[in-house]
């Protein structure tokens, strides 16, 4: 397949399409599209993959795959589409203090392939994606610290690094909306009215955040 010189991918680690996670990828890519990229976007819960199984061929000293996974399934079109890119735009939920299963999965097939066993070389990339990673969750901002989310976020950052790019942005959307009628589950906790609050007022701010970070990954990448 062929494929631009300035490309954005998008990847969205969220199961709700439409909502939060999904909306704040998508404005990235727009972002990033207005500035003149190719952009794509893959759902990782549209797709039939697991994680890393532990084969190694993607280290094996004959036939070296060079960054490429050995698994073939849902998951090979995006990591086809991400050999190139100039950048990626990468958006989870937080669930239980991480990034959704999904996410995890497709970074510990896409990093980990690419990740070589060599302290002088720790890429088989020669240049990796710039990436804009998005975390959306329930808690508020200064929740964040305590629950330990950015020192985990730093972890994540630097395992991305190692893949070789020029940068790795980060932003977190706290405090989410998480339904539509709350009438309707059962989460005394959580006040309504604040919510509803925050989504009318801090979201929209959040989304031009992600479309300008997307709008800058696309023009560091080089149109």
């Amino acid at each position: 397949m062929s494929y631009g010189t300035n490309r954005v991918v998008g990847v969205d680690g969220g199961p709700r399409k439409g909502w939060n996670t999904a909306l704040a990828v998508q404005a990235a890519l727009d972002g990033a599209r207005e500035k003149g990229a190719e952009t794509s976007l893959y759902r990782l819960y549209d797709m039939d993959f697991k994680g890393c199984k532990s084969c190694f061929a993607c280290k094996s000293a004959k036939g070296y795959l060079g960054g490429d996974c050995y698994l073939k399934d849902g998951l090979t079109p995006l990591l086809d589409a991400l050999k190139g890119a100039k950048g990626v735009v990468m958006g989870s939920p937080v669930y239980l203090g991480d990034v959704t299963a999904c996410m995890r999965a497709f970074w510990e097939r896409y990093i980990f392939s690419n990740l070589a066993y060599d302290s002088q070389n720790p890429s088989v990339l020669a240049a990796g994606p710039s990436c804009v990673v998005i975390y959306t969750m329930n808690v508020p901002r200064e929740a964040m610290a305590p629950f330990g989310y950015e020192e985990l976020f730093k972890g994540h950052a630097g395992f991305l690094r190692r893949l070789n790019g020029a940068s790795v942005e980060q932003i977190a959307v706290c405090d989410t909306l998480q339904f539509d009628d709350y009438s309707l589950f059962h989460a005394p906790m959580f006040d309504e009215a604040h919510k509803r609050k925050v989504r009318e007022e801090a979201f929209p701010l959040d989304l031009k955040k992600a479309r300008e970070a997307g709008g800058r990954l696309a023009s560091s990448a080089g149109a």
